[in-house]
């Protein structure tokens, strides 16, 4: 027994209502609703684009030509548009080059690149006079109309010719790998796409820079890729010209992949230089063919060096679809890439249980790149073995819905996919094969030492502005482990999977605002989450739920429990009586609205034991000495 106790200590003058009142904008307007839905007037503007290139392996060159069809569906008519061009990166004198540090970072890139842009075209509509007007800076392209694009409906079109060097170091996003039998192309941030243009912030026009990622409008696309006759092109979406690029015998592989749940082989280790079996043509250029509904991106990935292997992926709906990876023999081996589709065909089947995987293929892509998302498509490095490559296959195939499905503005809010991504991701390695590797999220208390670094920064920072050592914890696990806390100790599987898969089902294809989320998550659940939002994600504070005593009264016992920390949280209390039973309550998180200490009752005949908060160490509670009674037997 610790210190002593008094009856009324919850009856104190101390008052801590602001941390339960609302302290960030979340009220509904015409656009979005306060139940965290599209309101009646929500719009968004569409984007969709044909595009054909060229690889120039000689001179290693990506040239071609992009056409946009755009629809604004705005309430405002408009005399231009942005467009992003993210290749103009890799220059000396771009702001991004310019703001990286002398030492590097993993977002360093080659600086001899950048777009040559040739016989750009705008118009609006069918029979509108065609304009030419356009200023480029930086990673940024402003294309003027010569008459507005109405509003509304009203549509635009921009086309023009592009070419640009492939950088070898593409800022971990992009680029080339040289193998011992060829170039590998991992190609992203290709074409120059349009900005998005939203009811929050008008043109999104966040330079490009490293840490930041993408925010893009949803459409169509239709893409064709041209290279040497031995090389195999995957990309994002369905091949729409297999018996143009694929001999027989590889047709008919890949058929036999699409029913069978083992990996197949396309192209074997041994097959790689066969170009007699698996290449139809034996000189010259090929092209092949892709096409993409309802997505904001696309990616693709060439090589002559590339194994092929796929499965088939069983969705709940009964549909099916495909896995398949490409990679170097630097990469093979069943310790290695020789998993690979194994690994995809599980995350795409485990992730599905928010929201089904909606495009045809799931492509896994070895390259120079730790890992990077695209729709459908992902680039991971290709060194990657084991737990390691199931690890950032699986979280790169996340993001196909964080935030491909879920669009959400990556350049501000990185929570907002990263976190929310390796959150599912957390359930599907517990699921992978019966937990064949652990989770770095089961035990949160682990994670804990970055909660009280005197250099740690809120979530809310944005990935451009902070910290890259505190990047990792603030867009990844912070997020994450505070969803992990919401779903399994303050509303339950049950009431948080009902908010969840409703929010991703609500805003799939779509753009949410954090206070989107926010007022969904409160609506579904049916829960006043304020004093959650405003600590863990606009904040730095910490848990730290303590027991002060426990001491008999009455034939019962009182428990005197105290928040030390900066944030309320509900009391889950597991007693320990002397026959060695046990007994949990959870105390709601309204103790904490009167001040920092309650008094809890235990009514019971028995002697009381042992008395600990949080007895499944859910909590990233930062201090683990003040969590039991008495204390000397937890230690």
């Amino acid at each position: 027994m610790t210190g002593s106790l008094s009856v009324f200590a919850q009856q104190g003058k101390e008052n801590n209502q602001q941390d339960f009142s609302e302290s960030i904008a979340r009220k509904g307007n015409y656009y979005r609703a306060a139940s965290g839905k599209p309101g009646e007037g929500y719009w968004q503007n569409a984007a969709d684009y044909q595009i054909e290139v060229t690889l120039d392996e000689a001179n290693f060159t990506l040239s071609g030509k992009v056409a946009l069809t755009y629809t604004n569906n705005s309430p405002e008519s408009l005399d231009f548009i942005w467009m992003q061009m993210e290749q103009n990166r890799f220059t000396a004198d771009s702001r991004g080059t310019l703001t990286t540090p002398p030492q590097g970072n993993r977002y360093n890139g080659n600086t001899d690149g950048g777009y040559q842009i040739t016989n750009l075209a705008a118009k609006v509509g069918s029979k509108g006079a065609i304009s030419t007007k356009h200023l480029i800076d930086d990673t940024r392209m402003q294309v003027w109309f010569a008459e507005p694009i109405p509003a509304r409906g009203g549509k635009a079109t921009v086309s023009m010719n592009f070419s640009f060097k492939v950088p070898e170091d593409g800022m971990d996003r992009m680029g080339r790998l040289k193998v011992n039998d060829g170039w590998i192309y991992a190609f992203a941030q290709w074409y120059p796409k349009v900005a998005v243009f939203d009811d929050i912030e008008g043109w999104n026009v966040e330079p490009y820079l490293g840490a930041g990622e993408f925010y893009l409008e949803y459409g169509n696309f239709d893409y064709k890729v041209t290279v040497p006759y031995n090389h195999i092109v995957v990309g994002s979406g369905k091949l729409m010209n297999p018996n143009e690029v694929l001999t027989k015998e590889l047709q008919n592989r890949l058929a036999k992949a699409y029913q069978s749940d083992e990996t197949v082989f396309l192209v074997s280790p041994d097959e790689i230089k066969n170009t007699q079996l698996t290449r139809p043509k034996q000189d010259g250029m090929i092209t092949w063919h892709f096409r993409i509904e309802n997505s904001r991106d696309v990616a693709f990935a060439t090589s002559s060096s590339f194994i092929w292997d796929a499965a088939r992926i069983n969705l709940a709906s009964g549909k099916t679809t495909l896995a398949q990876s490409v990679y170097p023999k630097e990469s093979e081996g069943q310790e290695a890439w020789g998993r690979s589709t194994e690994y995809s065909k599980a995350s795409i089947e485990n992730n599905s249980k928010w929201y089904e995987f909606p495009w045809e293929t799931a492509t896994n892509v070895a390259a120079k790149i730790g890992g990077m998302e695209y729709p459908g498509l992902n680039f991971c490095h290709y060194t990657s073995k084991g737990r390691g490559l199931w690890g950032v296959t699986d979280h790169e195939f996340g993001h196909n819905w964080f935030p491909m499905i879920v669009g959400s503005n990556e350049r501000r809010y990185a929570w907002m996919d990263e976190g929310f991504n390796t959150f599912i991701n957390h359930y599907s390695t517990l699921d992978f094969n019966n937990g064949e590797y652990p989770s770095t999220l089961n035990e949160t208390r682990r994670l804990t030492n970055f909660l009280t670094d005197t250099n740690r920064e809120g979530i809310d920072t944005y990935p451009d502005v902070a910290d890259l050592r505190n990047l990792g914890f603030i867009a990844y696990r912070k997020p994450a482990m505070g969803l992990i806390v919401l779903r399994e100790y303050v509303l339950g599987p049950e009431r948080f999977d009902n908010a969840f898969k409703s929010y991703i089902k609500t805003w799939a294809y779509k753009h949410p605002q954090p206070e989107d989320f926010f007022n969904h998550m409160e609506n579904v659940a049916g829960e006043n989450l304020s004093w959650f939002w405003k600590n863990w994600f606009y904040g730095t504070g910490n848990i730290d739920l303590g027991i002060g005593g426990v001491q008999p009264y009455g034939g019962n016992y009182l428990v005197s429990i105290e928040n030390k920390g900066d944030m309320p949280m509900p009391v889950l209390l597991e007693v320990t009586y002397d026959d060695n039973s046990t007994e949990r309550t959870m105390l709601p998180v309204e103790i904490w609205q009167r001040g920092n200490t309650w008094v809890h009752q235990i009514k019971t005949s028995k002697k009381v034991k042992a008395v600990v908060i949080d007895p499944d160490k859910i909590l990233p509670d930062v201090n683990m000495a003040n969590d039991s009674w008495p204390v000397e037997i937890y230690k």
